[in-house]
């Protein structure tokens, strides 16, 4: 076949052009050349005076058109990315919006293909979004960034990237000129899609958290509080989105085979493979923010110098709202990891009384912030504070549940911060009239029947709690002391175990025996009694029966005093297996324990449920609309047209017709007309009178 002549085509259309070299390059290169020349002309005129007012149509036309063809013709390209890329940068803001949106997409392109690296790439389009004053060319670069870290972290991370977008954020932070809030913006959408969960990201966070611009220390601070449920929801949506090739496939072997079903198959196992990634089945991790930071006293310390307390170092000016974030933060960061903020107790004097505004939130924090490590003459205070303030029998009922109830909130995380007397006047409103109030008293009492029941009344302890305080199974615990010695969740192996007697673990492994222990034959051990059943006597036989009374005696009175005996823990009494721990990890999982890893104290606390249950009183909007729904069965008019559109029971009248003559007699309906009144004759005239009227 010869070479094909150049008249033969000769495409005006630049689609049809590039169709055609794509099929043939090295036959259309003189087309090409052609449209490269005028691109060149163009771009001299755009650099020249990037405001002209003609030819952008034209020339974003051809910056297209050489973009998809730098794969076909890459020696004639080669100074092209580089031209385009300088381009944008230097003339971001004077370009026509249509010339800069098809600049940031060729740019977007030759990423895709390899042509410019992702450095390059981040290098020319991350300036132009924090600079440029145009919101569309704004929210184009920052979708393509998202999505060009979205895609080069696919199956694995890629670090190199990922610390190259990391070093540009955090310089962002620190120059307080430029516009740090992309910073969070960046980070918080990549932790929200769960590409970026490494401790760096929380670092850039909480940099951003202690920065001086209100907007960018507010959306850092929003990130602690409520990044973690944003990244489990969009996560958990993913996962509901993904196809169900296990259902595909099984619909293509029940139905009839056919090319386009396979050819189905295969698309949606595509579409599968590429939501999921390469390496999505990977284990990935799932700390929260929380927990990944470095040096949580240190920034806890730092968020409640710079930002509540009144000094002059500090820069941002939080309002009311944003300084209960901060509070909700600080309180958090000291909950969960037992950090130490003294100042913070005596900071929530000042805010805790019925006439401050949304003063649940600082009850909330002050619970969230309270534990075992902080000294009960720390907390004592704050507790006496409350209870004057809020539990009284001058104020509301609401206010009053809120104050028990956030006493009971600290007490559970530090039983050593609360009086004995002061305990006891708390207890006392079990016998208020109001719901509410009666309900947070008895869950106080509840709590310290299992903290420390010694401190309530003996008639308040229970059963319970007063058997097993005798038994000296409880004691009232000592600042700073924890239990060590036994296994976390152990309980629950008990408990399922007594409830289960029959049920058998598997055991995934086979026990291996010490060659010692395999001489022993069963015929060596002997079987012990308990300790009662034992007597051992060194003297004569008549001081036996004594002794053995004695014994009685002492065992009798033991019972008398405690009902049960102590329980050994499981731990002491049984060899634990593999098979127990696993079962033990499947109860930590139901039961929820979070113990295990110190993370008791993160709970967050609702601030509307200090308040208990409120009486609901509806408003007019609701009582109208409640009384429309009554009356959906209800038609009012005529009362015949009602009693003949729908079933109804017969009458009092049409019963009387039915009935004998002589139980009627007496009714004036059946009597003689001589016998009824003038009233009633006119009313009879007039009834029949405006009846022969409705007929004519």
């Amino acid at each position: 076949m010869g070479k094909r002549s150049r008249t033969a085509v000769q495409p005006t259309n630049i689609a049809l052009l590039q169709n055609l070299i794509r099929k043939d390059p090295q036959s259309y290169i003189e087309e090409f050349r052609l449209q490269q020349q005028h691109y060149l002309s163009l771009k001299t005129i755009f650099f020249q005076n990037p405001r002209t007012p003609t030819g952008h149509e034209e020339f974003a036309e051809l910056v297209g058109f050489i973009t998809q063809m730098c794969s076909c013709f890459p020696k004639e390209t080669v100074e092209f990315p580089n031209e385009i890329c300088q381009l944008l940068t230097e003339n971001y803001d004077g370009l026509n919006a249509d010339v800069a949106e098809k600049l940031v997409h060729s740019i977007q392109m030759l990423r895709n293909k390899d042509i410019i690296s992702n450095e390059i790439y981040l290098n020319t389009l991350f300036p132009v979004l924090v600079s440029t004053e145009s919101k569309q060319l704004r929210t184009q670069v920052y979708v393509s960034i998202i999505q060009m870290v979205k895609s080069v972290n696919e199956g694995a991370k890629n670090q190199k990237v990922n610390r190259m977008l990391q070093a540009l954020l955090f310089n962002l932070l620190e120059d307080a000129e430029s516009n740090g809030l992309w910073a969070t913006k960046i980070t918080r959408e990549l932790w929200r899609r769960g590409i970026w969960d490494d401790g760096r990201t929380v670092e850039i966070m909480s940099q951003a958290a202690l920065h001086p611009d209100t907007k960018i220390a507010s959306s850092g601070i929003r990130f602690f509080l409520g990044g973690d449920k944003e990244r489990e929801d969009t996560l958990a949506e993913d996962s509901d989105d993904e196809l169900d090739l296990a259902a595909i496939q099984h619909k293509m072997k029940v139905n009839k085979k056919s090319n386009r079903r396979k050819a189905q198959f295969d698309i949606a196992a595509r579409t599968v493979k590429k939501k999921r990634g390469v390496g999505k089945d990977q284990t990935h991790l799932n700390f929260s923010a929380i927990h990944l930071l470095h040096d949580p006293q240190g920034f806890a310390e730092k968020l409640f110098s710079k930002h509540l307390q009144n000094n002059q170092k500090s820069v941002a000016r939080l309002t009311l709202a944003q300084k209960i974030d901060c509070l909700n933060l600080v309180s958090r960061l000291v909950g969960t990891h037992k950090l130490t903020v003294l100042g913070l107790y005596s900071y929530f004097l000042k805010f805790l009384t019925p006439k401050q505004s949304d003063v649940t939130q600082f009850m909330a924090a002050c619970a969230q912030s309270s534990h075992d490590l902080v000294p009960p003459d720390v907390l004592q205070p704050v507790i006496r504070k409350i209870a004057d303030e809020f539990v009284s029998e001058g104020v509301a009922a609401e206010v009053a549940a809120a104050g028990i109830n956030t006493i009971r909130e600290i007490v559970a995380r530090a039983p050593l911060s609360i009086e004995e007397p002061l305990l006891h006047d708390l207890i006392a409103y079990k016998g208020s009239k109001s719901k509410p109030v009666v309900t947070a008293a008895r869950g106080l009492i509840q709590l310290f029947r299992t903290v420390d029941p010694s401190m309530l009344p003996a008639k308040e302890r229970g059963k319970t709690a007063t058997i097993a305080l005798r038994a000296g199974e409880t004691q009232q615990a000592k600042y700073g002391e924890e239990k060590v010695g036994s296994i976390e969740g152990i309980e629950l192996l008990r408990q399922w175990k007594e409830s289960n007697p029959d049920a058998e673990l598997d055991e995934d492994k086979n026990w291996e025996v010490d060659s010692d222990m395999s001489d022993v034959s069963d015929e060596g051990w002997i079987e012990v009694g308990s300790d009662n059943e034992i007597e051992i006597s060194d003297s004569d036989d008549e001081n036996d029966e004594s002794k053995n009374k004695k014994n009685a005696e002492s065992n009798t009175d033991s019972m008398d005093t405690t009902e049960t005996d102590q329980k050994p823990s499981i731990e002491a009494t049984e060899i634990l297996t593999p098979a127990d721990f696993a079962k033990l990890d499947e109860l930590k999982a139901e039961y929820g324990i979070r113990k295990a890893m110190n993370q008791s104290n993160e709970e967050i606390i609702d601030a509307l449920n200090l308040t208990g249950v409120p009486k609901y009183k509806q408003n007019k909007e609701e009582r109208l609309q409640h009384v429309k729904e009554g009356r959906t069965d209800r038609e009012f008019g005529s009362h015949k047209r009602h009693h003949m559109e729908k079933p109804h029971s017969t009458t009092n009248k049409q019963k009387a017709r039915k009935k004998n003559f002589v139980m009627m007699i007496h009714k004036r309906e059946v009597q003689g007309k001589a016998r009824k009144s003038l009233r009633d004759k006119q009313r009879l005239l007039r009834a029949h009178s405006e009846r022969q009227k409705k007929k004519k």
